[in-house]
């Protein structure tokens, strides 16, 4: 197998060194699970949001193989504020959640068509349900189906893998705190990482739009 180069592009998802024991980051656990001869750099940024992501891939090494994003979920803690605001009904509280996420697609399938500028294999990720206290957790989850579908849905159609980290995380072992990985969960991160990677073909160019 010929040896790849896999660049971490998003937010905390992937650096998250300052939330874990030394070399137990996401990128510290890729590149232990990767082949000899690859590696990994990382262009993600704590606290990054969809936008800062075409920053990002101007960093983009030449000789980079691969990319994988993980970004959108502070995008969406940004909108918090709406599950504490006071609505007439059901109904006006979809309302309001479908605006959002219509911004939040618009933005995200701009960032995924620069993605696809560059012209290399690249995975999606999901936003996880991070760890949060029961009774918000379960709002959470069903406030982040409405972003993630989104995503789901632009990368679909740009033809990119997606990885849903909703499983890849879904213990509370996997946070450290109520949003960043733990060494598990980057750990777990690595693991999911390097099956799409390393699968055949995962390093053909992407397919044309629908």
């Amino acid at each position: 197998m010929s040896v790849g180069h896999i660049v971490l592009l998003g937010d905390s998802v992937f650096d998250n060194q300052s939330y874990v024991p030394p070399g137990r980051a996401t990128r510290d656990a890729l590149q232990a699970r990767l082949p000899d001869g690859w590696r990994v750099t990382l262009l993600a940024q704590d606290g990054s949001t969809i936008d800062e992501v075409t920053r990002q891939l101007l960093e983009v090494p030449p000789d980079a193989t691969q990319l994988v994003v993980s970004t959108g979920g502070n995008d969406a803690l940004s909108e918090g504020g709406l599950l504490s605001e006071r609505v007439g009904s059901v109904g006006e509280a979809l309302w309001k959640l479908a605006q959002i996420a219509e911004r939040f697609e618009r933005r995200y399938r701009a960032m995924v068509r620069r993605l696809r500028a560059r012209r290399l294999p690249t995975t999606v990720c999901t936003i996880y349900q991070g760890n949060f206290d029961p009774s918000l957790q379960s709002i959470t989850g069903v406030a982040l189906a409405v972003f993630n579908d989104a995503i789901i849905r632009a990368a679909w159609a740009a033809r990119l893998p997606i990885l849903d980290l909703r499983v890849v995380c879904s213990d509370p072992e996997d946070y450290t705190n109520q949003i960043e990985p733990s060494a598990r969960g980057s750990a777990r991160l690595a693991d999911a990482i390097a099956d799409v990677v390393l699968q055949p073909g995962s390093r053909d160019p992407p397919q044309p739009f629908r």
